[in-house]
C-alpha cells in the first residue's frame, strides 16, 4: 500500500496569510499595488486559491479593511478599559489611537487604508458604519459637542499629516490638547 502525500488544509491560515501579504503590498505600493496576481504570488498560492477565499479583488480589499478595523476596535477597547473616567472615554481612546498609536497612528500601515477611504466609496461606507456603531454604543458618554469637535480635529490632523492641510502641525501638542478637551479640562 502506498502512502499518498496528504497536506492538511488550513483555510484560516491561508486566509490570514493572504490578508497579511495584501496589507504589505498596500503599505509598499498603495492600494493599486494590491493585485490578485501580486497577492497570490507573495502568499505562495494560486490565483484560484486566492479566489477560493476572496471572490474578487474588491472582496479582498474589503476583507483587509475589515481586518484592520477589528484591530482598531481592539486597540480602542484597550484604551477605554484603562480609562478611569467614563465621560468621553471613546473620544480619548479614538484620539490616542489615531494620533499616537503604534498600529493606527500617523505613519503606520493604517495610513494606506485611511487614505483609501477617501478614494474608494465602499471603504468609506465601511468606515462610516464602524464609526456610527461606535458613536451609538458610546452615546451616553461621548455625544457632547466638544467631544465631536475633538474627534473631528483628530481626523483633520490626519489630513494635515497627509499634506492636504497645514504642514507645521505639532501632532503631540494637538493630541494633548484634544485629550484635555475630551477630559473636560
Amino acid at each position: 500500500m502506498t502512502q499518498s502525500h496528504h497536506r492538511r488544509k488550513q483555510p484560516d491560515l491561508v486566509r490570514r496569510n493572504l490578508l497579511e501579504h495584501a496589507m504589505r503590498l498596500a503599505e509598499s505600493e498603495g492600494l493599486s499595488g494590491v493585485t490578485v496576481q501580486a497577492v497570490a504570488a507573495a502568499a505562495g498560492v494560486t490565483k484560484g486559491g486566492l479566489f477560493h477565499h476572496f471572490p474578487s479583488k474588491q472582496a479582498l480589499i474589503e476583507a483587509m479593511f475589515a481586518d484592520v478595523m477589528a484591530r482598531l476596535d481592539a486597540d480602542i477597547e484597550a484604551h477605554i478599559a484603562a480609562d478611569k473616567n467614563p465621560k468621553g472615554c471613546f473620544t480619548r481612546a479614538y484620539v490616542e489611537t489615531m494620533l499616537a498609536g503604534k498600529t493606527f497612528g500617523l505613519g503606520t500601515p493604517w495610513s494606506t487604508l485611511a487614505v483609501s477611504m477617501i478614494m474608494e466609496p465602499s471603504l468609506g461606507l465601511l468606515w462610516t458604519d464602524w464609526l456610527q456603531h461606535r458613536l451609538d454604543r458610546h452615546h451616553d458618554t461621548d455625544a457632547a459637542p466638544h467631544l465631536e469637535i475633538a474627534r473631528l480635529a483628530a481626523d483633520g490632523a490626519w489630513l494635515a499629516h497627509l499634506g492636504l492641510g497645514e504642514k507645521a502641525l505639532d501632532i503631540n501638542a494637538l493630541r494633548r490638547q484634544l485629550l484635555a478637551m475630551a477630559a473636560g479640562r
